[in-house]
């Protein structure tokens, strides 16, 4: 069964569970997926891919970290929390992070494959490992270790 059938599924899940939370998140994960069709000129019916399910998870992830910011910032911890309850949900359904000394080792490498030594080549690696990494590392986490390795 593919991603998208797997949510679809777990909705009814989470109606019997009486989950409001996870049912609230998988209905709009499910609403952004018939978005992500229409946007790509696709039937509402259809169904997507694996990579592009992750894709639209990714995307509704990175909206609950900068909510997640946003409220702390504006002294609001009781949004704050549902909004991690939320990604917490999210993340259920994305492959596993690398850890930040796997990005380092792997960073490492590839410095040396390109032959970086300086900050003057800073984009073309980041770019490089961004590529490498796509789904598999935090942006932000790649971009301490490129700042890190460079300075």
């Amino acid at each position: 069964m593919n991603l998208h059938n797997q949510i679809k599924e777990s909705i009814k899940d989470a109606m019997r569970a009486k989950d409001t939370v996870r049912l609230g998140v998988l209905r709009g994960l499910v609403a952004g997926f018939t978005n992500e069709l229409v946007a790509t000129k696709r039937l509402p019916t259809e169904e997507l891919t694996d990579e592009e399910v992750l894709n639209v998870i990714r995307r509704q992830v990175k909206q609950r970290k900068d909510s997640i910011e946003q409220f702390t910032k504006g002294g609001r911890a009781d949004l704050a929390e549902s909004e991690k309850a939320e990604m917490a949900v999210l993340e259920t359904y994305l492959p596993a992070q690398m850890s930040r000394d796997e990005v380092m080792v792997i960073a490492k490498a590839k410095m040396t494959e390109l032959g970086v030594t300086d900050a003057s080549k800073k984009g073309m690696f980041m770019g490089t490992l961004m590529k490498e990494l796509k789904g598999k590392a935090d942006g932000d986490m790649v971009k301490s270790v490129v700042e890190e390795l460079l300075g």
